[in-house]
């Protein structure tokens, strides 16, 4: 897609589309990392996808230099997206970092930058737990 397309799109809409990107390479991973029984990939896949995680994880990314100030744009679009219903497991500001990380993972694969969500990915997945396990 070129940028006028992707601009057309609503950061929730682009969040939907990064969540589903983000939650299959947070599954691939741990399933490359060890085979058990179901319930426990879906216990770690929770831990990596919840609203605390993500948001320390952006957080943790835009701290270190990670992200180009486009990417920093596109963050701050998703995080600012009015519409965003907080579940009550999270605070707003950590939903609205989540959405906001989303956001950008779905620009990213809607514009074909793959190599670039795998470097971010790697950047997450590598760092030390950025924050408490998820409140279940």
């Amino acid at each position: 897609m070129t940028e006028k397309e992707l601009n057309q799109y609503s950061p929730l809409t682009l969040a939907f589309m990064g969540d589903a990107v983000y939650e299959q390479l947070v599954r691939e991973k741990i399933v490359e990392n060890a085979n058990m029984p179901v319930r426990r990939l879906h216990s770690l896949a929770v831990e990596r996808v919840c609203a605390e995680y993500q948001a320390a994880a952006i957080h943790r990314l835009a701290e270190n230099g990670a992200l180009t100030e486009h990417e920093q744009d596109i963050f701050r679009r998703g995080r600012n997206a009015s519409g965003v219903t907080v579940p009550k497991h999270s605070t707003a500001a950590e939903y609205r970092a989540a959405t906001g990380l989303e956001c950008l993972f779905g620009y990213l694969h809607l514009s074909g930058q793959s190599k670039r969500i795998k470097e971010l990915f790697d950047l997450i997945w590598t760092a030390p737990d950025p924050a408490e396990p998820c409140r279940k």
